[in-house]
């Protein structure tokens, strides 16, 4: 699998989390003579799927370009336990400084991507996608969904900036899911507007209306079929159906194999688990 494209703004996104570590200076890396230069090997300790290899590198471009990065493994790829994922050798200060903010963003990432790899491989064969939510981390949320498509996955709407979801409040706001669905459609966002519905009644009435998408929300395995074949048979669908709620490993395929086309699951991103790494370093003998 070819890794996708990774966000326009990961350099702000690393100089951020440097600011936030390095600040006005890295004490402890000071005492290190400036002269001095070392290497390092990153190994996992557990099983992943390696994901965030760009923001690591940005790391050190940013720190210091001539520390060298050379990588063993590839984005998107399945690694062992024990594993040797990358050497660096460079300057050690910057080894040194670079070191945690680095591991930070590829076991997150990391993470991510090994817990949409399980759920994307327990849906193969059937025409069903993993989506993840706006569920995510403050300030990595490019960066997430990166990890996401990295293992198999795909992408629900970036934000509330490109896709519409009309949901319980904003149906009641609005009147009924006819009149949200009218106002969505009024406002000029060429954007795919779905409603989220609690009931075959309210999956009907966003046919109705014309919506592009529903997410069924919390649905039983019995009232996902029926919203399927109610999906068919109705003059103004077929439209797109997202399950939502209750999604475990163990609940997984079965949703998938009432026909819905997507399942979203907000754990991908929101219980985040990070991947065990480990930098080790040797360094120059002293002048």
């Amino acid at each position: 699998m070819t890794a996708p494209a990774p966000p326009q703004d990961l350099a702000q996104q690393v100089a951020r989390a440097l600011a936030e570590d390095v600040g006005g200076g890295d004490l402890t890396a000071a005492l290190v003579p400036a002269e001095r230069s070392g290497r390092a090997t990153v190994i996992t300790r557990e099983a992943a799927v390696l994901c965030g290899r760009p923001w690591f590198d940005e790391v050190f471009r940013q720190l210091d370009p001539a520390v060298q990065v050379t990588w063993e493994a590839g984005e998107g790829a399945a690694v062992a336990p024990g594993q040797r994922l990358c050497r660096l050798e460079g300057p050690a200060r910057p080894l040194l400084t670079g070191e945690r903010t680095a591991l930070n963003f590829l076991q997150t990432l990391s993470g991510t991507a090994t817990a949409t790899r399980r759920y994307v491989e327990l849906v193969a064969g059937l025409p069903c996608r993993i989506l993840d939510t706006r569920k995510t981390l403050p300030g990595l949320r490019r960066a997430q969904k990166y990890a996401v498509r990295c293992a198999g996955g795909s992408n629900h709407r970036m934000g509330l900036y490109d896709g519409i979801l009309v949901k319980e409040n904003h149906i009641m706001a609005a009147g009924s899911i006819a009149a949200a669905v009218a106002a969505a459609r009024a406002g000029g966002a060429r954007v795919p507007v779905e409603v989220e519905v609690e009931t075959l009644d309210e999956l009907r009435q966003a046919l109705d209306a014309g919506a592009d998408m529903a997410l069924l929300d919390e649905f039983s395995l019995e009232d996902l079929r029926s919203a399927v074949a109610t999906n068919r048979a109705h003059p103004r669908g077929p439209m797109k159906l997202e399950a939502s709620g209750n999604v475990t490993f163990d609940t997984l395929r079965g949703i998938a194999e009432t026909g819905v086309d997507f399942v979203s699951i907000g754990s991908l991103t929101k219980h985040v688990r990070a991947v065990d790494l480990s930098m080790r370093f040797e360094f120059s003998a002293p002048g």
